[in-house]
């Protein structure tokens, strides 16, 4: 048993129950210099802020995370979006940040202030998005969470969607994210059990613009924060286990004004179209070594493309872009990107989309 899950997490709540006045902490999260990993601290308020503008500008330590030297290391923090604390509960608030370097340029991993330039730009075809976040849970050794020590679960087949302590693994974690999804107003619009046993998947969206981003990071965050309750670790790696086993995506559903209209199939195709001549471009946006990690998973099993060849279908979960059969049928709607790494960040995934798409770069 590792230390972690040996703590009693219940004592906490005679603390928390304590009165804390009108002062307020506000926990600021932020993305690593890694573009993956999450660092968060709080800081006390005088009182509940009402909007952005109230939240101070505050700075970290950014040698400590991959993203400044030791001599200069004071990294700025710059309030970006606000939500409700799901574990301080009360007026206490989560706070999305951008990362800024000394000189006040954006980090090399800021690659949210970008992608509200390319949501503004676009901001009258109004550009909706929904991901479809894959992640594994793990045992505190990085052995699949409920595997077996010393071998392998049976091939996959019984364990999506399914029901039963045979099949499914830490439910209980599931359930307690969507809650604090549901508690902070993140869009969170579903949840299932996946093809691998102990992966999981959960939907946000739709969301429009920059808000996808921001609600994804956060809702990551929540993740990693209730399964550090129950003793369990998060993994976004895109292939996990090597071998017979699936790896995790973010598909990205996508659509315009257009698109949702009467006969948007058209505007589905041209930008089937523009996607197709950018296949490189987007694949090297869809995880954070520039498509290095997305090589272990993209390869045209397990219901992925190859990452070498742009495709497009019907129904067709082995294609690049999959348009959904109901969509097809009634002739509008929007198109499934199947390529974007569970390890993505948001930010670059949808900024690239719309520049091809919306913004014909």
């Amino acid at each position: 048993m590792y230390s972690n899950a040996q703590t009693n997490k219940t004592v906490l709540d005679r603390y928390l129950a304590l009165p804390q006045g009108s002062r307020v902490q506000a926990l600021y999260i932020w993305i690593d210099g890694t573009g993956e990993g999450l660092r968060s601290k709080t800081k006390s308020l005088e009182k509940k802020p009402t909007s952005l503008s109230e939240l101070p500008i505050w700075n970290y330590d950014g040698s400590s995370c991959y993203q400044a030297e030791g001599s200069n290391s004071d990294t700025y923090l710059k309030p970006v979006k606000m939500y409700p604390d799901p574990f301080r509960r009360g007026d206490n608030i989560l706070v999305m940040c951008e990362t800024f370097k000394y000189n006040k340029e954006p980090t090399d991993t800021n690659h949210r202030k970008m992608c509200a330039e390319v949501m503004d730009k676009a901001k009258d075809e109004h550009p909706w998005f929904g991901i479809e976040q894959e992640y594994t849970l793990l045992a505190q050794d990085g052995h699949p969470f409920g595997w077996p020590k010393n071998g392998f679960p049976g091939p996959q087949g019984p364990y999506y969607c399914a029901v039963g302590a045979n099949r499914v693994y830490a439910r209980d974690v599931v359930e307690a994210h969507y809650r604090c999804c549901l508690y902070t107003g993140i869009r969170i619009s579903g949840t299932n059990a996946e093809v691998m046993p102990a992966q999981w998947e959960y939907q946000v969206g739709p969301t429009e613009g920059i808000d996808m981003g921001d609600d994804l990071w956060v809702s990551r965050y929540l993740l990693e924060r209730v399964a550090e309750d129950f003793g369990v670790v998060v993994s976004f790696d895109p292939k996990p286990m090597a071998g017979d086993w699936n790896g995790a995506g973010a598909h990205t559903n996508f659509s315009t004004d257009a698109m949702r209209e009467a006969g948007g199939i058209k505007a589905i195709e041209a930008a089937i179209d523009q996607l197709s001549k950018h296949h490189i471009r987007h694949i090297k946006a869809y995880d954070p070594r520039e498509g290095k990690d997305n090589e272990r998973r993209l390869t045209g099993a397990h219901e992925t493309s190859s990452i070498h060849d742009f495709s497009a279908g019907v129904a067709n979960r082995g294609c690049s872009i999959r348009i959904p059969r109901e969509v097809a049928e009634q002739g509008y709607g929007y198109l499934e990107d199947r390529r974007p790494s569970s390890n993505c960040d948001p930010y670059s995934v949808t900024r690239v989309i719309v520049q091809t798409v919306c913004l014909k770069e």
